[in-house]
């Protein structure tokens, strides 16, 4: 079992700065990859960023350029944003997938970003 909690949401103007945090406990040697989705009201739930174990990183195109993820240790990810737009306001969850498959997230943190 792998906890997630997210920190660092919150109100910014467009062309603001954000930066997101996530905390995992549990069985953290399992992780595998870390990384972010969201979720608009009425849309599916999206990749953003994601970072494997050994650094490998992949963004949603939407966010090249803007997003940087990083894990900073066995334990925490940050999500860098950069030049935020109306669009990427939603609710973002942290995600992990562990050695077995599973899949695990967070409450989510919304960001909501004024034109």
């Amino acid at each position: 079992q792998v906890q997630l909690v997210e920190s660092g949401g919150g109100l910014v103007q467009a062309g603001g700065s954000l930066r997101l945090s996530c905390a995992a406990s549990g069985s953290i040697f399992s992780i595998r990859a870390m990384g972010w989705y969201r979720q608009a009201p009425g849309k599916q739930r999206d990749l953003v960023a994601r970072i494997t174990s050994l650094g490998v990183t992949n963004y949603a195109d939407s966010v090249k350029g803007r997003f940087t993820i990083s894990r900073n240790t066995q334990t925490t990810d940050t999500l860098q944003m950069m030049s935020l737009k109306h669009e990427d306001t939603a609710a973002y969850y942290c995600w992990a997938l562990v050695a077995t498959g599973s899949d695990y997230w967070g409450r989510g943190t919304q960001v909501t970003v004024s034109s």
